[in-house]
């Protein structure tokens, strides 16, 4: 009986002598950086399907859309209430259960026979991915030491932006040698490699205290603001939209968020302290997280447009030139985040933001496909590769352990609606500047809608100088 309890001791899972080694973490690192990768991918991958979509199912443009809407409101809805959750029963479950209800939704989603049951299963898809990104930052947290930390937080940001810029390109591929159904079948297989990591290399929690209870009405709360917010930065501003509809909805918005803070200063167990977010790192490094996101996407949605309307380059080059901006975050973020646990996070914060205004106004100035432009890009995937480790590790440092859950999910919130304000600023600013420079200045509109994302990276690298220093965070 000894040797048979010894035994079912060395071969339980987690493998616990692997992850205790001194090179365990970045196991665990690795796992995280799966679910990271597929979720933030197939926020974006779906762009380039959407024309295969809308032949495949008879449906308009506008219908269509919501593919990519619902699942980025699902995602919003979730993520912050996932985090919670992940602090009062483990990280480790909920992480695991996220690969499986991100797999099922995918297969599901392959398998749609009309536009009504793709948009249920892309919902179930928002649901598993807001369960992997509330849990990644605040495993890895736990998981690293205070001198690595920074350095394994840019990992986990350059699988995830990594995820968000190569999937129009991922998505051009798989849907040119197959069907559009490729991109959720794909999901499949690493799906089951993230869970089989997430059983092996995922560190159990550990319970010092009771478990209080959840915040159900908070987050339901929550969950109401953050889909009328990304909803209204998504939809709310087009040309077609009513200003009417806009303003009630942006109304409904501060009516729902200022009853979130009444609930949560009554509520016993508030589902995000009060007291937390007054913290100024916390609060800044969220809202320079949601413009430096807001940066990269409009960036994204405007140069591909560049390349196809003005500079007439097939789809295929466009997104091949496009990836310049992901391999500008991909050489930067490692060494961003080591960087940053040797030196400080604010300067290498605001080095970040810093390149990313070169790079925009790069884009300005040299607009051609010119090695000068694509240089730009580079720049610009540079800064944010540099910026969002260094921010985000100084967030979390400045989180208590009881917390830590909530924090990551908040911080993948402020993406999310930073991808919502980018994809707003870019279409947006493309279309009010050609409305004011008549329909022949196109070229210039698409130009200056670019310094409109310098000037986004110029107040996130204002605030960043200009944040007041808490203890421990700098």
């Amino acid at each position: 009986m000894g040797q048979q309890a010894t035994w079912s001791r060395a071969h339980r899972l987690p493998l616990q002598k692997v992850i205790e080694r001194p090179s365990g973490m970045w196991f665990i690192v690795g796992t995280v950086c799966f679910g990271a990768f597929m979720a933030a991918l197939d926020a974006s991958i779906i762009s380039i399907a959407l024309p295969k979509l809308e032949e495949a199912f008879h449906t308009t443009m506008n219908r269509i859309e919501w593919v990519s809407l619902i699942y980025l409101l699902a995602l919003a809805g979730c993520v912050v209430a996932f985090g919670r959750l992940s602090d009062l029963i483990g990280r480790r479950p909920m992480y695991t259960m996220g690969f499986g209800v991100f797999i099922a939704g995918s297969a599901l989603c392959g398998a749609s026979w009309n536009l009504a049951s793709l948009l249920a299963f892309r919902v179930l898809q928002g649901v598993g991915a807001s369960l992997l990104q509330a849990n990644s930052v605040s495993i890895i947290t736990a998981a690293a030491d205070a001198k690595r930390r920074g350095q394994a937080i840019g990992f986990q940001a350059l699988a995830q932006g990594l995820g968000l810029s190569l999937g129009p390109l991922v998505g051009g591929v798989l849907t040119h040698i197959g069907s559009w159904r490729l991109i959720f079948y794909i999901n499949v297989p690493i799906g089951i490699l993230g869970t089989l990591s997430a059983l092996l290399f995922l560190p159990r929690d550990r319970r010092e205290s009771p478990r209080p209870s959840f915040d159900l009405v908070g987050a339901l709360v929550l969950a109401f603001t953050l889909v009328i917010a990304m909803y209204v930065l998504k939809e709310g501003f087009r040309p077609e939209s009513r200003p009417s509809i806009t303003a009630i909805l942006l109304a409904a918005a501060v009516l729902a968020a200022a009853s979130f803070v009444a609930v949560e200063r009554r509520a016993e167990c508030p589902l995000v302290p009060i007291s937390y977010l007054r913290e100024r790192t916390v609060w800044l490094g969220n809202l320079t997280s949601i413009l430096s996101f807001s940066v990269m996407y409009a960036i994204t949605l405007v140069v591909p447009y560049w390349f196809v309307h003005i500079e007439h380059v097939s789809s295929d080059r466009a997104g091949l030139l496009l990836t310049a901006l992901p391999v500008g975050m991909a050489l930067c973020t490692p060494f961003a985040g080591r960087l940053a646990d040797r030196w400080s996070k604010v300067k290498v914060s605001a080095a970040g933001m810093a390149l990313a205004s070169l790079g925009s106004v790069g884009l300005f100035v040299f607009a051609r496909v010119t090695p000068a432009f694509l240089a730009g890009l580079f720049l610009v995937g540079c800064g944010i590769g540099t910026f969002t480790p260094a921010n985000n590790a100084r967030v979390m440092n400045a989180t208590p352990a009881a917390h830590l859950g909530v924090a990551g999910g908040i911080l993948n919130m402020s993406r999310t609606l930073g991808m919502g304000l980018g994809v707003t600023a870019g279409g947006v600013s493309v279309e009010l500047f050609s409305a004011a420079f008549g329909g022949h200045a196109t070229a210039l509109a698409y130009r200056c809608s670019f310094l409109v994302a310098a000037a986004l990276a110029v107040i996130a690298l204002g605030l960043t100088i200009f944040r007041p220093r808490s203890r421990g965070t700098a």
